[in-house]
């Protein structure tokens, strides 16, 4: 076997710096194999860990406490870091095509570029509307709605969430948290702030237990935000009142309810990214690709997938930062199988998993199978335990690797 890793002349390339990807690296850090290069593409140098994404929001984490730098991560894993974004792949002839043109060469292929929020089919809503994702981009509107704010906190603002899933639901509670924690800074009354968060079913966050749906309809409505439940938004329009100071819309929904905001954040059912229609690798309907359960596609065997990009078709889970963490140790494990001529091992996630959602006020609610806490400041802690520990091995953990 020896001789066989010796003899590897062997590009992996690695599509996108999410949560599996970074557990790749890291593994790959301490478990190389000679004679195969490695390449991470990526459009930034850090990446959002979505656990604390929403305290990061509710100015409880910073920025870098939430962020993994792929810098960092590339560095340890001896692995080349190409910025750039995929565009495009050519099957054919194993290259992976960049925004500025140029093809990356790869015999063994992964992808890992998480997902985006469906906007196509309202009316507005690429032009006006805030997506979830990506990241960076939300964060630096964020950024920037919160310096406008402080400069004019006697003024009143509007935002709007277009989704009530628990993505909708936390933004929803920890926007609020943090914009109210200025003006209490400075004597400001709080009713200055409307948060209206819509949601097209009956309930809040239908893939959670009643009990889950209950309880943050409860902490929602105790906290003043305005549910709109049932309302599908059918078109987002601009006013044109030039003497507003801040840019106003109307989002008109099916049922001809208007509500007017100066903002709106878009959290709907996650998509795939445009480009991969035209790869030739096999898709769901919803255009994420179709993994077998070594995290293979389907009809490109030398294409892995994994996150929220990849559905597994023998077991279909929600798109949850969760699952793409565990997915982490089997798709490392199964790439250097592969690459190593070896077969591979199938991963079977798990049916149940513990939730715990934050309300954006330092309490959190956990939540698995029909079990559900009460939001609670322990459970915060647990919660911030865990998502500290995790992002402690792309820190702390990758200088104490290097020290043994």
């Amino acid at each position: 076997m020896q001789q066989n890793k010796m003899s590897l002349n062997k590009d992996l390339v690695l599509i996108g710096g999410g949560h599996s990807h970074a557990i790749v690296l890291k593994m790959w850090g301490m478990k190389q194999i000679p004679g195969v290069r490695v390449t991470l593409i990526t459009p930034t140098l850090d990446t959002p860990y979505s656990g604390m994404l929403p305290g990061h929001i509710a100015g409880l984490y910073s920025h870098d406490e939430c962020h993994i730098d792929l810098q960092k991560l590339a560095k340890f894993a001896q692995a080349q870091l190409y910025l750039d974004r995929a565009v495009g792949l050519d099957l054919k002839n194993h290259k992976v095509i960049c925004a500025n043109g140029s093809a990356v060469d790869f015999d063994v292929l992964s992808i890992d570029i998480g997902s985006t929020p469906a906007t196509i089919s309202v009316s507005g809503a690429t032009e006006y509307a805030i997506a979830a994702k990506p990241v960076p981009q939300l964060l630096e509107h964020w950024y920037q709605l919160l310096e406008n704010f402080s400069k004019n906190q006697q003024k009143s603002l509007s935002i709007a969430i277009v989704g009530g899933g628990a993505g909708g639901v936390e933004l929803a509670l920890s926007m609020q948290s943090h914009l109210q924690q200025i003006l209490a800074q400075n004597k400001q009354p709080i009713h200055n702030i409307k948060i209206n968060l819509f949601q097209r079913h009956d309930v809040l966050l239908p893939n959670y237990h009643q009990s889950v749906q209950r309880q943050f309809q409860r902490i929602l409505t105790n906290r003043g935000i305005n549910l709109y439940l049932g309302e599908s938004v059918c078109q987002i329009a601009p006013q044109k009142n030039i003497n507003q100071t801040l840019e106003t819309f109307d989002i008109k929904c099916e049922s001809g309810l208007v509500v007017e905001c100066h903002k709106i954040f878009w959290v709907t059912q996650a998509s795939a990214p445009q480009w991969l229609k035209s790869t030739g690798l096999g898709t769901d309907e919803a255009d994420f690709i179709l993994v077998n359960d070594t995290l293979q596609s389907q009809t490109h065997p030398e294409v892995f997938a994994a996150g929220d990009i990849a559905t597994m078709v023998n077991h279909p889970r929600p798109k949850a930062g969760v699952f793409a963490v565990r997915q982490g140790k089997p798709l490392f494990e199964n790439l250097q199988r592969v690459l190593l001529g070896k077969s591979l091992k199938p991963y079977r996630p798990q049916q149940q998993y513990l939730s715990l959602i934050g309300t954006g006020d330092q309490r959190a609610i956990a939540t698995k199978g029909i079990f559900t806490s009460p939001p609670h400041p322990l459970v915060w802690c647990w919660k911030d335990r865990i998502d500290r520990r995790f992002m402690e091995q792309f820190d702390k953990g990758l200088e104490a690797l290097r020290l043994k």
